[in-house]
């Protein structure tokens, strides 16, 4: 068995399969550990470093990287759904062909496992390292040169421990291009979650010394997130990365400035309101300039009105499109009807080969449970087809995995047994030592107690021979009489020093009387400017209120001659109505009365409105046809039409006597 998955890891190494690479690898080093008793440590070492990086290459699923994010929604996800599903089955049979006691192989899981069976501990201590920054690590800023000695000296041992170029391919320096591409993808997760927008050049300095080029960069980038592994994207225009969802910079995130910026001047204008005579000026000016272009707008409205006949025109000749168009799409589902009948037949023939399919399954299935049941020692050549079918696969890989949890059990017990006798042991040792341990304790306490003693008497000889000294030099100051001129010197001293003490205090006086004069000055300085100071403050708030009596007389003056205005305006507009009330009632009198056939003839044919040159039309234009031909002379009426524009022919324009402003 251990051949066989020795080949297994060559295999899907090949094939590029990681995850059944490192979970043969993990089976291969497992049954070596069990049965092969005289495997070094060199080989140990060497075989759980394969099954950790092998590890490591599995490449994240969508998965693992959503852990703990919200779901998302709609088709994308559903179809996602439905293809894991799918992945899920696919891996869980093979898992189960090959014999890994797992319905669930993941990435994850073998991680676990390796974590519970202690296989960290036998790799190197730089392989450690490098599990830590591709697992734990999350500073997209220094793991790269973290990982990059670590992934050079994987490179320099391999290199080392490879005795030709041939086998190069099985030795630990083939797993570091994939850990490369693992260190990539990792740190470009990692800058997903603290940035939203990332340079190029930024990412290159990052991934500089790494021996990969921007454009295998860039495929990884580009592979890992087609398997939705991450939400990037590449914006060469830019020249940067992009992380996240395209909702930040939808149409729906593109105003928020401009609408904070409105309300804030809103705010602001609350707060400080502009000043009234800016906006009278400004109202004036408009005034002004509305007056000035009224003539241009009656010219616009004119042609205003052409283009409203041409979009008439024009919204014709779409209702004709539309009736093509509803007889092109009649035909169109004459077409998909038939399209649909063969879109029947297509899936009746479908169903034939997901029936064969599934009859191939069922066959599939039948081996699988007779290679469960040959495994286990039963007899599975005399079953029926009947017989198969009731069989659960399910339960028989559960209780193939249940034997292999027992031998895992009992490998268990028989360590805790290892541990228990170590520990009787170790407690056997410690009874032995300890009459030994109390024996050294109480020969130091009494070597202590020795040399205390001894330190007290040397300390006490010390301070008599000290003494001694002490008396024999007051002796022989005695017969020098010394101590007989003391009290001279004490007193010459104190003289001294009593006539420097009476200086200072002298001086001290001095300096007192002279701060009570400057403190006298300097509250008359105080007093006087404090006067100063209220009368100018007087004579300010006299100026404002005289400002603001005047501002209230402007504002009066101001609000007088508005209401004035206003009533001008309202008078005008007065005139303005009855006006028009008198031409509205001319051009109903006038419509009233026959319009005469121009030529002596009566035309039958329909005429536009617009191309009318009779008197009596809708817009109250008389006058003979001599002057129809102009588009614009025919029209009166409306707001800017002048006072005697029904009794003028259709050649002249009428003057704008009718503003609102005239």
């Amino acid at each position: 068995m251990a051949a066989y998955y020795e080949k297994l890891t060559n295999l899907f190494w090949v094939s590029e399969n990681y995850l059944f690479h490192a979970f043969a690898w993990y089976k291969y080093y497992s049954l070596c550990k069990e049965y092969n008793r005289g495997m070094s440590d060199e080989m140990k070492t060497t075989q759980a470093s394969a099954v950790l990086l092998a590890t490591l290459c599995i490449p994240t699923t969508t998965s693992d990287n959503n852990k703990g994010t919200s779901k998302s929604l709609g088709r994308d996800a559903i179809q996602s759904t439905v293809e894991d599903d799918i992945a899920k089955e696919k891996m869980a049979r093979m898992a189960t062909l090959l014999g890994f006691h797992t319905r669930e192989p993941s990435r994850d899981a073998l991680l676990a496992e390796i974590r519970s069976r202690n296989i960290i501990e036998d790799v190197p201590d730089y392989l450690r390292d490098l599990y830590v920054i591709l697992e734990d690590s999350t500073d997209p800023l220094d793991m790269v040169e973290k990982a990059r000695p670590l992934l050079d000296t994987l490179r320099a041992e391999s290199a080392a421990s490879s005795s030709d170029e041939d086998a190069e391919d099985n030795t630990l320096g083939r797993y570091v291009e994939p850990l490369t591409n693992m260190l990539i993808l990792k740190l470009i997760f990692n800058l997903s979650a603290a940035y939203h927008t990332i340079s190029l050049d930024h990412v290159k300095k990052l991934t500089s010394g790494l021996g990969v080029s921007f454009e295998q960069m860039e495929k990884s980038i580009i592979l890992s997130a087609q398997s939705r592994a991450l939400s990037v994207r590449i914006d060469h225009r830019a020249g940067c990365i992009r992380f996240g969802s395209a909702a930040l910079e939808g149409d729906e995130m593109r105003g928020q400035l401009s609408i904070l910026a409105k309300r804030l001047t809103t705010a602001c204008n609350i707060i400080s309101p502009p000043e009234v005579s800016s906006i009278a000026a400004e109202r004036t000016a408009l005034y002004a300039e509305v007056r000035s272009s009224i003539e241009s707008e009656h010219i616009n409205t004119l042609e205003r009105k052409v283009v409203i006949e041409k979009r008439k025109e024009e919204s014709e000749r779409l209702v004709q499109e539309r009736l093509r168009a509803e007889e092109a799409a009649r035909k169109a589902e004459e077409l998909a009807r038939k399209a649909e009948e063969d879109r029947r037949l297509a899936r009746e023939q479908k169903m034939r080969e997901k029936e064969k399919l599934q009859k191939i399954q069922d066959e599939m299935e039948a081996m699988e449970k007779k290679r469960y049941l040959t495994a286990m020692g039963r007899n599975a050549e005399n079953m029926t087809v009947e017989q198969l079918k009731e069989v659960d696969t399910a339960a028989l890989a559960k209780e193939h995995a249940d034997k292999a949890n027992k031998k895992k059990e009992e490998a268990e017990r028989k360590v805790k047994e290892a541990a228990r006798q170590l520990d009787y042991l170790v407690r056997a040792v410690r009874i032995e030592e300890l009459p030994r341990i109390k024996e050294a304790y109480d020969t130091k306490i009494k070597e202590d107690r020795t040399r205390f003693e001894q330190d007290v008497v040397d300390k006490a000889t010390r301070a008599k021979n000290q003494w001694e000294k002490d008396i024999k030099e007051k002796a022989s100051l005695r017969d020098c009489s010394v101590f007989n001129y003391t009290s001279e010197f004490q007193s010459t001293i104190m003289t001294a020093r009593t006539g420097v003490h009476e200086k200072l205090c002298k001086e001290e006086d001095e300096l007192a009387e002279l701060e009570a004069e400057k403190g006298k000055l300097t509250r008359a300085r105080k007093r006087k400017a404090d006067e100063a100071r209220l009368a100018e403050e007087a004579k300010i708030a006299a100026e404002k209120a005289e400002a603001d009596r005047k501002a209230e007389e402007e504002r009066q003056r101001k609000e007088e001659e508005r209401r004035q205005r206003q009533e001008e305006l309202e008078k005008k507009e007065r005139i303005r109505m009855e006006e028009q009330r008198e031409r509205e009632q001319r051009e109903r009198s006038e419509r009233s009365q026959p319009a005469p056939a121009a030529g002596g003839e009566t035309r039958s044919k329909y005429v536009p409105p617009s191309r009318r040159g009779g008197g009596g039309n809708r817009w109250g234009v008389g006058g003979s046809g001599g002057g129809s031909s102009d588009r614009g002379g025919g029209y009166g009426g409306g707001r800017y039409e002048g006072r005697d524009g029904g009794r003028d022919g259709g050649g002249s324009r009428p003057a704008p006597t009718n503003s609102r402003w005239s």
